[in-house]
């Protein structure tokens, strides 16, 4: 147990992978939490997806102050969810303020449990990535950006097929990859000369992307599902790139499509080449998406979504019983 500033931080969770996404697992913290809570004696705990078994869900059981809970996950269907929720509902109940991250995240929560839940999106640290400098060690030439996962559900594949129908057509355009993952050998099957025009930086910290999106003309998302949110498209936006990403629910609650980026179909290679290939030959359109998405990306500020998450905290301490 770890206390900061205000802040407890109990326990490690161990990673445990459901449907492509990592969740993560801690039952055994209940005395390192219990501690922890005596100890500092919040007024409101903040849990982030308390339904999971894991320290979010021991605070939230455990806690005497008010809990405001965030849900972050989406999906299209969950088997284990639709058997659990019986079941979860003691505890849904113990929550006193919910927050989705997207309307998606909140359907995906209503479709099977009652009550209300509000929406307040994730925030971005959107000076961060206004106000990068421009990186110097990209190849000179179009560039654009990926920043993700190399896996199917985030559609690197995809991307990577995209890419090469466009490396035929044009001699000056590369592929800017900031991510790891299984699917990073989808570049192995280029031929070489299109090998070599995909500049992979491995798995990139967050502080240190910025200049990358800063030095590129167009960004690529290309996720097949189950995104509640989309912070890759908000920082792209506020680093001042045209966005091209996947027509799928959590990606088009930040995106909308013609007005501050353009949406395709998933899992569409053709189609997502020809979302990039519209923004690489139409620079007033680039533009004129580029000057949307600043202002766009603004709306998910700390600033904005901070005030959100104080009033949450404030309702929370309202309705606590004497």
């Amino acid at each position: 147990m770890q206390e900061e500033e205000g802040v407890v931080i109990v326990g490690r969770a161990v990673p445990v992978p459901y449907q492509g996404t990592v969740a993560p697992i801690a039952p055994h913290w209940s005395f390192a939490v219990r501690r922890a809570l005596a100890s500092f004696r919040p007024d409101v705990v903040h849990a982030h997806e308390p339904l999971i078994p894991s320290t979010s869900a021991v605070a939230t059981w455990q806690s005497p102050a008010p809990v405001v809970a965030t849900f972050h996950a989406h999906t299209e269907r969950s088997t284990l969810f639709d058997v659990a929720a019986p079941l979860l509902r003691p505890l849904w109940r113990k929550l006193t303020v919910r927050i989705a991250v997207s309307e998606a995240a909140r359907a995906f929560l209503t479709s099977r449990l009652e009550g209300e839940v509000r929406v307040i999106p994730n925030g971005v640290d959107v000076s961060l990535f206004g106000d990068a400098k421009p990186a110097t060690n990209l190849p000179e030439g179009r560039r654009i950006a990926w920043v993700g996962r190399l896996d199917p559900q985030k559609g690197f594949p995809v991307a990577v097929e995209a890419f090469e129908r466009l490396a035929a057509e044009y001699d000056d355009v590369y592929l800017i990859v900031a991510g790891d993952g299984r699917d990073r050998a989808a570049v192995d099957r280029l031929a070489p000369p299109v090998r070599k025009r995909i500049v992979m930086l491995g798995a990139v910290p967050h502080h240190d992307l910025p200049p990358y999106l800063a030095a590129s003309d167009v960004f690529v998302a290309a996720a097949t599902g189950q995104e509640s949110f989309g912070v890759v498209l908000v920082e792209a936006m506020a680093a001042g790139l045209p966005v091209v990403a996947t027509d799928i629910a959590g990606y088009r609650e930040v995106v909308r499509d013609g007005v501050d980026g353009l949406l395709v179909p998933p899992s569409d290679a053709p189609a997502l080449a020809t979302g990039l290939r519209r923004l690489l030959d139409d620079a007033v359109l680039a533009d004129r998406l580029r000057q949307a998405g600043r202002p766009r990306a603004e709306e998910f500020s700390w600033d904005v979504v901070g005030k959100a998450v104080e009033r949450a905290y404030q309702d929370a301490l309202a309705r606590r019983e004497p």
